[in-house]
């Protein structure tokens, strides 16, 4: 399918004020950018770069007063999720090395505390896709998906006791428990098609059978139509921005994603 996304932030700033945005997606074997669009006012030089994990970063030191920007995307992606339920669980010794990073804890997602409770949880799954399956089927039982309800990360244990979280949050908890029980697994930011409220929203992957798949604990059926922004190992490596300096949070934010019928 091919999908139109867009996105626009608005700040009126103290002063300069250096940012890091992550807002570009990248061609991938899952996407494909046909046509892309980023406009920044007022004009700003940019230096982008790609950070560890392939994201595409743009580095701006935005000037004092009404500073905005908007970005547009026109992308062939799936239009239906892969699901693969006989895919297998991979023993860690089988692990590619770039995947290994992606079993360890990490600041959001506290997986070496949570190993017996995600036993508990997968008892009876078969190994690999049926246990993450199982790991969300369990998240939307016990952790309701709450938009607007956050709006600052917290930790797994934190939300798992909260009981509620937004898209992000509930991704935490499903990347700990699969971390817990040697599963690799990431944070995936980027757009749904047909989100309600549509907003930037946040998933994970997990590494099973030879190839990342995408897994959603707030969505009861998983769909397609996703646009990948940024990955990495929780939201402190995703982040669509990051401001360096007094806070500076936009005014205004808007994010819209249309199917088209093509370029």
């Amino acid at each position: 399918m091919w999908l139109k996304a867009r996105c626009e932030l608005a700040y009126r700033l103290q002063q300069a004020t250096p940012f890091l945005f992550m807002l570009r997606p990248r061609s991938s074997p899952t996407q494909w950018i046909a046509q892309e669009t980023y406009k920044i006012s007022p004009n700003t030089p940019v230096t982008e770069e790609n950070d560890k994990y392939g994201n595409f970063c743009q580095r701006i030191v935005a000037p004092a007063g009404e500073f905005s920007l908007s970005t547009e995307a026109i992308v062939r992606t799936a239009a239906a999720a892969d699901v693969n339920l006989a895919a297998q669980f991979i023993s860690v010794p089988d692990l590619p090395g770039n995947v290994m990073e992606f079993l360890l804890p990490s600041r959001y997602c506290e997986s070496d505390l949570l190993n017996a409770k995600t036993l508990e949880i997968v008892a009876g799954s078969a190994l690999g896709y049926q246990q993450v399956e199982q790991i969300c089927r369990w998240i939307r039982q016990e952790v309701a998906y709450v938009p607007g309800s956050s709006n600052h990360p917290i930790s797994t244990i934190d939300i798992m006791d909260k009981g509620e979280g937004v898209c992000r949050d509930l991704a935490h908890v499903g990347i700990a428990l699969c971390r817990s029980i040697c599963i690799p697994a990431r944070m995936v930011v980027g757009y749904l098609h047909g989100l309600e409220p549509m907003d930037i929203h946040a998933w994970f992957e997990a590494y099973i059978g030879g190839k990342w798949y995408t897994f959603d604990p707030t969505q009861s059926n998983l769909q397609g139509g996703r646009i990948s922004i940024a990955q990495g190992r929780d939201a402190a490596d995703v982040a669509i921005s990051n401001q360096y300096g007094p806070s500076a949070y936009p005014h205004h934010m808007f994010v819209d994603v249309q199917e088209i019928d093509g370029p």
